[in-house]
């Protein structure tokens, strides 16, 4: 309760002037007073007299009661009267009161009814609060010999004076019965369908599906907005958000209604753009584009990787590089980095994040999930599942926004068996359908734990490849894009995705011809694919690498693009096939020109790459390059610490080169 007043109060005087508003710019004495307050008190009694109020009824009525009493006494007033000193002070206290009646009514009657009757206690208090300020105004005021009130408006004054406030029951009873269906979801039992459905239908008055999306949103915006500080708690709100969640699929037929195209189209936005929670890139191992679980350090380098990352590298895949500098590895041993795991640890744990996924596409708080919150999703879940049965294609735009925006829902809702029925629709001939379907693969698979199942259990990976090749819409061939990055981040899927027909060459095409986005997913990918040993050469044969380096032209992914293009430059197969590529120095001494601090990093140390490993032709090409004198001198004086030392690992390379040509 402590908590809601604070908040309450705290809107209440963001919205309040401030006292300087109403004393020093405007003069608020006698005739300017009176007229001011006549005004608001006219203008409450006219936006509020016949609004509907589902709940406070009793008090708001009584509150306009009060308002239009006191715009009665204020019209009455002389205008020539000349008001005495406790007359305009009370006056002036009375602009306050009908400041905070103006908010505190209009709070009341566009609020969402849930959370009005979730805020009923304190909502009341705050009547009372009012009612007693009204009052002890009252009691001051109505004496004054100055006011000249007729004994008509005189007695009504008193009357109002003399009314008591009075707590409306059937708003606390409603509230109880709200909580009760909460409690018997938290005790682990779906309460009675019929009696849940009347009482939001007829005790609530929330009568559609768009009132119930509005409802939902409201409160969402509530958790989001106040964090902890609200009363009753985020994880008890988000309880009756999924509550309400159910009752909708509960009464209403699936149906693509204007809200839930409005919704969609807010997705696809989000999703068009980098909406990556904003991640410390010294967090993410830049063999596995993972957050790192247990970083180690290279000894012979002193760079830092996830260590099974790099063993499987060294280990498995039999390489000897560094993978970022380049450089042969002497000492093949390593040690952890304790302090960056640490940091990574609790960043984890402040945003609610697994060590082991890609970064998340949402930034949602985290709220603790109760037991009614879970079992209140199953029910949800399991409406939805019947539905996608019995071949309903909006079933999946439902899923595709829930698994997108309540992440907890992704492990219930592959319970429920929702996989199969998703991997039907990727063939649908409904553009709509089969892009929901393989979004909600896809947010699917950003949980480790469900990759096994969308891969080997429900065999998705041929449904998957047909929507990137020949998906019905660009955009579903960008989402198949990112759900074969996420499902790649599993080793053993890299050869197996890399494989399937038509895999690479349409990687490509969607890094040609794609959104930025998409552009960006494209690239992730290849780079994932690549890192497997035996795909290499398939990037190569199919198109990928060209595919990178015409997207160095790309300002949007050109520094991702150098990064990945650095690392296959780690491998003679990669450095070669790179440097074949027309374009590709003039892309990255662009780069270098015009990029970011980063990019410019990336760009020298992959030309540097490129030197080191990709033979005699591919260092004449970058040696004779015109304008890299001048951008390595720069980079010498303005670069990154890295950048500045390979700045002078590239212009030895050069000055050899010259005496060679010399000699």
């Amino acid at each position: 309760m402590a908590t809601d007043s604070a908040m309450f109060a705290s809107s209440r005087r963001r919205q309040s002037p401030s006292l300087e508003a109403f004393l020093s710019p405007v003069d608020l004495s006698d005739v300017p007073l009176l007229r001011t307050l006549s005004s608001t008190s006219s203008e409450i009694v006219s936006c509020f007299s016949n609004a509907r109020f589902s709940f406070q009824r009793r008090n708001t009525r009584s509150l306009i009661r009060k308002v239009q009493v006191i715009a009665v006494l204020l019209q009455h007033l002389a205008p020539e009267s000349s008001l005495d000193p406790t007359a305009v002070l009370c006056f002036k206290e009375l602009y306050l009161l009908l400041h905070h009646s103006k908010f505190l009514l209009r709070y009341c009657a566009h609020s969402s009814k849930l959370w009005l009757l979730l805020q009923s206690p304190s909502l009341s208090s705050f009547f009372h609060d009012l009612s007693k300020d009204y009052s002890t105004l009252l009691d001051v005021l109505l004496p004054a010999e100055s006011l000249c009130l007729n004994d008509d408006v005189r007695e009504q004054v008193q009357l109002l004076h003399m009314q008591h406030y009075v707590d409306d029951n059937n708003d606390e009873t409603l509230r109880n019965r709200l909580y009760s269906f909460l409690d018997e979801f938290e005790n682990g039992s779906v309460p009675n369908s019929e009696e849940l459905s009347f009482f939001f239908f007829e005790k609530l008055g929330i009568k559609d599906p768009t009132s119930y999306r509005d409802e939902i949103e409201f409160l969402e915006e509530k958790i989001k907005t106040y964090g902890c500080d609200l009363e009753p708690t985020r994880s008890v709100i988000n309880g009756f958000v999924d509550i309400t969640r159910y009752v909708m699929f509960l009464l209403f037929k699936i149906e693509d209604s204007n809200e839930i195209k409005k919704q969609r189209k807010g997705l696809i936005s989000e999703e068009i753009e980098n909406t990556f929670t904003t991640l410390p890139k010294d967090f993410i191992c830049s063999i596995s584009l993972n957050i790192m679980n247990d970083p180690v350090v290279i000894v012979s380098t002193g760079q830092t990787y996830d260590r099974s990352s790099i063993a499987r590298w060294i280990h498995q895949e039999g390489r000897s590089t560094c993978p970022k500098t380049g450089q042969k590895l002497v000492d093949l041993s390593f040690v952890p980095n304790l302090a960056l795991r640490h940091l990574t640890t609790l960043w984890c744990q402040v945003n609610g994040l697994s060590h082991d996924s890609p970064p998340p596409k949402e930034s949602l708080p985290k709220v603790f999930q109760t037991r009614a919150s879970t079992e209140a999703n199953k029910a949800a879940i399991s409406i939805l599942v019947r539905n996608l049965a019995h071949g309903s294609e909006l079933a999946a735009g439902e899923i595709r926004v829930l698994t997108r925006t309540v992440t907890e829902t992704r492990t219930l809702i592959v319970e429920a068996g929702a996989i199969p029925y998703l991997r039907s629709l990727l063939k649908s001939e409904n553009a709509v359908a089969q892009e929901n379907a393989v979004a909600s693969i896809f947010n699917l698979s950003i949980d480790e734990a469900n990759r096994s199942l969308i891969m080997e259990e429900h065999d998705c990976l041929e449904p998957i490849m047909s929507v990137l090749v020949s998906g019905l819409t660009m955009r579903a061939k960008e989402i198949a894009t990112a759900a074969l990055y996420t499902l790649s981040s599993v080793h053993d899927y890299k050869k197996t995705i890399a494989n399937a027909d038509g895999c690479i060459e349409s990687l490509a095409l969607v890094l040609r011809n794609g959104t930025v986005r998409g552009k960006k997913d494209a690239v992730y990918a290849l780079h994932s694919l690549w890192l497997h040993p035996d795909n290499c050469s398939l990037v190569v044969k199919r198109g990928g690498v060209s595919a990178l380096v015409g997207a160095l032209g790309e300002e949007s992914v050109a520094e991702k693009v150098a990064c990945v293009l650095g690392v296959m430059a780690t491998e003679s197969l990669g450095a070669e096939s790179i440097g074949r590529e027309e374009t590709v120095v003039t892309g990255l001494m662009e780069l270098m020109r015009c990029g970011r601090p980063l990019g410019k990093e990336k760009a020298i140390a992959t030309l540097l790459q490129l030197c080191t490993l990709g033979g005699a032709v591919v260092t004449e090409k970058v040696v004779k390059t015109p304008a890299l004198a001048v951008l390595t001198r720069k980079l010498l004086l303005t670069g990154t610490d890295r950048a500045k030392r390979k700045a002078v690992s590239l212009s030895k390379v050069c000055k050899g080169c010259d005496q060679k040509t010399q000699r």
